[in-house]
Formats: structure tokens, sequence, C-alpha cells
């Protein structure tokens, strides 16, 4: 018992001793907030925000608006006038998926993005850009019902915000392409008038790829952080959360496609089936981590605000 004391003492003592370091330090992207300030608030939102069953509601809204979304933005790749953006296109998809899932659905988005579809006015197209919308809306409400959260957003609020973001993805989607197109085409040339050689160019181009697939997915989550939540005050659009964010869905796709590709066994075991859970399984974690990320940023803005309340509860008590 006595010795049981004296390691409750010992934790009691580091912990004390941690919390006063975290006090007096702040991080980059943290706006001069102590690192301890953010941390209460964080965990706070984490351990009370029910982050899994949020999780799993936008996972599952995801799941009905991906192929919505997959329609409407294959519908407009074959009208895109750049040479092999298509075949980019589906070299970046399958390098995202683990290959078992996207060996399963190649053949149909295949063949979505490199024919041509007639009626791209027409009603079918419009209203799979309206589908489409509902994963945003459902991450929207997701950030709005956190224990950190200021003010809500109504309903035509939500929708008209989500048209924005589904554009802006598609647009961001576009223009990696093409830069990894125009890259690829650009050390080409290079190497044909001798001024790489063809060793050199194949590790300049795999780099080129992921960073700007990192960087594409970086904006993304920046804008959708920056103009998703409802707030009275102004956010930064390259946050913490942002931040925190991408390196997490970077490091755990990695993690979880190696898993599948080496270790899973779905389609052993489910069939056709395996790979909707693999999909599933995709989206959940990486709403998780998007949720996680927005904690991250309320947290910030909370630990901000903080400061300043006491000061007026004193000023209501006199």
């Amino acid at each position: 018992m006595a010795s049981l004391k004296k390691i409750k003492i010992k934790l009691k003592w580091k912990y004390f001793r941690l919390s006063a370091k975290a006090k007096k330090v702040t991080l980059p992207g943290f706006d001069g907030v102590p690192l301890y300030d953010v941390s209460v608030f964080f965990i706070n939102g984490l351990y009370k925000g029910s982050i899994s069953l949020r999780a799993s509601a936008v996972a599952y809204s995801f799941f009905l608006a991906l192929f919505p979304a997959i329609i409407f933005l294959f519908t407009l790749i074959p009208y895109i006038p750049i040479k092999n953006f298509q075949t980019e296109l589906l070299h970046m998809i399958s390098g995202i998926m683990p290959h078992n899932a996207y060996s399963t659905i190649q053949t149909t988005i295949e063949d979505i993005v490199m024919h041509k579809r007639g009626g791209l006015l027409s009603f079918g197209f419009f209203a799979s850009l309206i589908f489409s919308t509902n994963g945003i809306a459902a991450m929207i409400s997701a950030f709005n019902v956190t224990v950190n959260s200021f003010e809500n957003r109504n309903w035509f609020s939500i929708r008209f915000i989500s048209l924005i973001l589904v554009l802006i993805l598609t647009l961001l989607t576009t223009v990696a392409i093409s830069l990894i197109t125009f890259s690829q085409s650009f050390l080409n040339h290079l190497v044909s008038i001798g001024i790489l050689h063809d060793n050199i160019t194949y590790y300049l181009i795999y780099f080129g790829q992921f960073l700007i697939i990192i960087v594409a997915y970086f904006l993304a989550i920046s804008f959708l952080y920056y103009l998703a939540p409802a707030k009275k005050t102004k956010w930064r659009f390259i946050s913490a959360g942002s931040t925190l964010s991408t390196v997490l869905s970077i490091i755990i796709s990695f993690i979880f496609s190696f898993y599948i590709n080496h270790f899973g066994r779905y389609n052993t075991l489910y069939g056709s089936i395996g790979t909707i859970i693999v999909i599933l399984l995709m989206l959940y974690i990486n709403a998780f981590v998007l949720l996680i990320g927005f904690e991250l940023n309320t947290g910030i803005k909370n630990a901000q605000l903080k400061k300043i309340k006491p000061f007026f509860h004193k000023k209501l008590k006199k």
C-alpha cells in the first residue's frame, strides 16, 4: 500500500510539472494560446462530443453521396481537353484505394471516365450534383453539434455551402490532375533534350505526384474547415486542425491500405460485399480524422475565449 501511494504521488507530481510546462508552451498555429489550455478543450471535445457516433453518421452519408458525386465528377471529366487526364485520374484513385477494393469497381469507373455521356445539362446531371452534397451537409451538421460549437446554420445555408464546397473540391481535383499531367510531360521533355536521366525522372515524377496530392488534400480540408462550420469569429484558412488531419489521413491511409492489401481477407470472407465494407471503413476513418482536426480548431478558439470570460464574470458579480 505504501509503495502504491508513492507511485500515485510521483505520478501526480509529474502531471503537475508537465501541466506547468504545457501552460508556458505554445505551438505554431495555436495563435499564442498555451498548449495546456488547448489540450483541455480538445480532450473535452473528443471525450464528450460523441465523435465516434458522429463519424459513423458522416461515413454513412458519404457512402450514399459517393456514387452521385462520382457521376457528377466523371460526367465532366471526358470534356476536359487535357491529354492523359483520365488516365492520371484513374492512376490517382487506384493509388488512394486499397488494391482489392479498387479492382472490384475498376471496370465501372473506367467506363464512366473514358466515355462521354450525353445530357451534360440534363436533369440527371443536376440531380447528381445536388445529391453529391449530402456528404458535405452531413459533415457540416457533425461540426455544428460539437460540444465546442458556437452557433448553428439553417438548412438552406448548409445546402448552399455544401454545393460551393463540392464545386471547390471538383476544381481542386481538376487542377491537381492537370499539374500531374503537365509535370510528367515537362520532365519527359527534359529527358528528351538530355538535361535529366530516366532513373532520376522516375523518382521526380513519383515525388511530384505525391506532393501535389498532399497539397490538394490539405487545401480541400482547409476549405472544409474554413467554410463549413457556423462561426461568429474569423477562422484561419491554414489551421492547426487542417495540418493535423492531413498528416493523420496520410499515415492512416498508408497503414490501412497496407493491411487490406497484405493481411485483409474481406473478399475471401464476404465476396463482393467485402468491397463495400472496405469503402465504409475508409470513409469512417477519414470522417473520424476530419472531426479530430475540427475539434482541435474549436479547442484553440475556445481557449482564446476562455481568457476573456473570467473578467466579465467578475464584473457581473460586482
